[in-house]
């Protein structure tokens, strides 16, 4: 047969190796903490030996090469010959962040083979003893060539078993093409499709010399399946490789060799079928007695075929698709509203409820669980506890809160800023904490909630916090303020100063922080996500960071206003909420308008100077304001007028627009013309 192209099942494989990598990591952390418990070492060993043979049945020998001396260093352990090790955990963990970058490669476009493993695949296996595969008998059956298919009693018990189960108990013998040059991978790709099919009693040679390619062409499986025998010979045949596959059924009754076995391969290159397939004429038998069985295997598939896996650009296009969906709703709702065409409000309405409908299950389709981003936090956390000689308690709360996966994919490295920036200024020594009186382990808590339309995660340690006579010192030696102003700064306002562009406190370079990227970083990512940022700290007593985040950055519910003569948007996500203001209420406090709010003093700006608006009255008895709030801080901005609620689909504005300050994108509105969303946080961090 000719080999089969691959490539259609790349997407596929990067897919699963992510999911074992992930697997891996976890429970290689688990492992750490005790490393003598056989039940994860036994789950590591499988999930190491699923993605070796996808490895290589992709034909990726690096990585599979990899894999394989992670999985002989485990099975050494489990079977007792050579314990595990410190040194050898932090080799596993090497070898897991090797296996990743090698999933990256390949993702990019690229291979495995520029990356090499000898060093590690000898560390590895370093002291190991001399492999006992090479000389241990095989399986329970009698030892005997791969061509051969004797049938001992105890594979008369397993058939009979088999039988009573409803299944057909069948001898598999399949021979590898001549040319096959990956004999290991097309060997695991039959064993993992007859896996599928049924239940796998043993193999000739067995697994392990399979995996190693101790055979020639041609080995022999033992399965029981409810499946019939031709359908069995086609489904392996399907394989690449494969030149043929024959089928011998196994009768419970028999206790000596079945007929006409074929010739070992060592005699023969192409050896002649163990038995022609299974003739029609006991075909009845087994269908009669796969009945009783034949319901719950049909349903273990129904189950299993409950979820597919979507490529993340389809449903963009589909978002994108909905998003154009609601704005020809709103034009011709707006249309239908101007000609005061009564007729369509039903019609228009089943339109509105249907076209919501679609755009809720496409939202909720691209949602998943901020699991997604936590998962790899445990391995941070412990690297950087060993780079930086620090005890720390990790603490995951919330993880199946949901996010779009836009979201979730551009909010991991602001986290990853975050984490770094607790572990390395945060939280203490354990010898430092000691002094203070608190526990030598630190806790480092990641916490995630829905609160109103969007999510909250929080970030927060019980470390040192942030020393604001500290940081008013570093700020006026940067010149970032004067002695005057730091005297008049509250701790809170000294705190927000590290939020600046540029802005460390740390007193050297590391490889963790000291450029001035964090924290700046971090908020300038989350407000470009539509979201808020706020820090909260008490020297000594730890620092708590909460980032706000819409639920989805591509259909958002809106307030629309007016600024003089154009059309705005601003995400309901930011809006505290709409007052009136009369012109006597507004009083002038160091140069600025304000105005009392609940007893509150609410500092106000009017939106149209900023934005250099034309036709903005500034004479007028009563001011629409929208209050916004930012952080711990509420602000509100004069507008002229409150248009309402509307949903609305962002749109980029491209590369050249994109970096305007205070503009996170536009959108089409019911009338077709085009209205621009203002990002108002940026306006008060700029005014600040």
């Amino acid at each position: 047969m000719a080999d089969m192209d691959m490539s259609q099942y790349l997407g596929a494989f990067l897919d699963e190796t992510d999911d074992n990598v992930q697997r891996l990591d976890d429970l290689l952390l688990a492992l750490e903490k005790n490393m003598t418990d056989m039940d994860v070492i036994n789950e590591i060993f499988r999930a190491a030996h699923t993605l070796k043979g996808m490895a290589g049945t992709m034909g990726f020998t690096n990585m599979m090469g990899l894999t394989h001396a992670m999985e002989d260093r485990l099975d050494a352990a489990r079977k007792g010959t050579r314990p595990l090790t410190e040194a050898d955990m932090n080799r596993l963990f090497q070898g897991l962040d090797t296996l990743q970058e090698m999933a990256d490669a390949i993702r990019g476009g690229g291979n495995d083979a520029h990356i090499d493993v000898s060093e590690m695949v000898h560390d590895l296996r370093n002291e190991a003893p001399a492999p006992a595969s090479t000389t241990s008998a095989p399986a329970p059956a009698p030892a005997q060539s791969s061509g051969g298919n004797m049938v001992s009693s105890q594979d008369s018990e397993w058939a009979k078993k088999a039988n009573a189960e409803g299944s057909n108990a069948y001898n598999v013998h399949v021979t590898l093409s001549q040319s096959c040059l990956l004999k290991a991978a097309r060997a695991y790709m039959v064993v993992n499709r007859l896996e599928e099919m049924g239940e796998i009693f043993r193999a000739e040679p067995p697994t392990d010399a399979l995996e190693k390619e101790e055979f020639e062409f041609d080995f022999n499986v033992y399965v029981a399946t409810p499946a019939p025998a031709d359908e069995v010979k086609a489904a392996i045949e399907k394989i690449g490789d494969v030149e043929r596959a024959d089928i011998t059924e196994v009768k419970a009754s028999e206790s000596t060799s079945s007929p006409a076995p074929a010739p070992a391969q060592a005699s023969a290159p192409a050896p002649t079928p163990v038995q022609a397939p299974a003739p029609s004429a006991p075909a009845p038998v087994a269908q009669d007695t796969a009945k009783p069985a034949a319901p719950a295997k049909k349903e273990t598939a129904k189950k299993g075929s409950q979820t597919v896996r979507v490529d993340i650009g389809r449903l963009d296009k589909l978002m994108n698709l909905v998003g154009e969906l609601v704005i020809s709703r709103a034009r011709i709702e707006r249309l239908v509203q101007e000609a005061r065409l009564r007729q369509f409000d039903d019609t228009l309405s089943q339109l509105g409820r249907i076209s919501g409908d679609i755009q809720e299950l496409v939202t909720k389709l691209r949602m998943v669980p901020v699991s997604f981003t936590f998962d790899r936090f445990p391995r941070l956390i412990r690297d950087l506890c060993k780079t930086l000689n620090k005890n720390v308690e990790l603490v995951l709360e919330g993880e199946d809160t949901e996010l779009d996966r836009t979201v979730i994919d551009e909010i991991g490295d602001p986290m990853v800023h975050l984490i770094r920036n607790s572990m390395d200024h945060g939280i203490e020594h354990p010898d430092e904490r000691k002094a203070l009186g608190k526990p030598e382990k630190g806790t480092l808590k990641i916490a995630a909630y829905q609160e109103g339309s969007g999510v909250v995660i929080e970030v927060s340690d019980d470390g040192a916090g942030i020393d604001p006579e500290k940081v008013k010192q570093k700020a006026i030696e940067r010149g970032v303020i004067t002695e005057d102003r730091a005297a008049i700064m509250s701790d809170e306002e000294a705190q927000q100063l590290v939020l600046l562009p540029g802005f460390s406190m740390a007193k050297q370079i590391t490889d963790l922080s000291g450029r001035g990227v964090g924290m700046d970083a971090v908020k300038t990512k989350v407000e470009a996500l539509g979201g808020q940022f706020d820090l909260a700290s008490k020297k000594n007593e730890g620092t708590h960071v909460y980032i706000r985040l819409p639920l989805t950055l591509a259909i958002v519910l809106s307030l629309l206003i007016k600024v003089g003569k154009e059309t705005y948007a601003i995400s309901l996500e930011n809006v505290e909420e709409t007052i009136m203001v009369r012109r006597d209420d507004i009083k002038t406090v160091h140069g600025e308008p304000t105005t009392l709010l609940r007893g509150e003093v609410l500092s106000l700006n009017i939106l149209g100077d900023i934005l250099g608006s034309e036709g903005v009255e500034h004479d007028r008895n009563e001011y629409p304001v929208v209050v916004v709030k930012i952080g711990k801080n509420k602000i509100g901005f004069i507008v002229s007028e409150l248009i309402g609620q509307q949903e609305i689909v962002i749109k980029s504005l491209g590369r050249f627009l994109s970096k305007i300050d205070g503009i996170t994108g536009g959108t089409i509105l019911g009338d077709g013309n085009v209205a621009l969303i203002l990002d108002v946080a940026s306006f008060y961090s700029t005014k600040g």
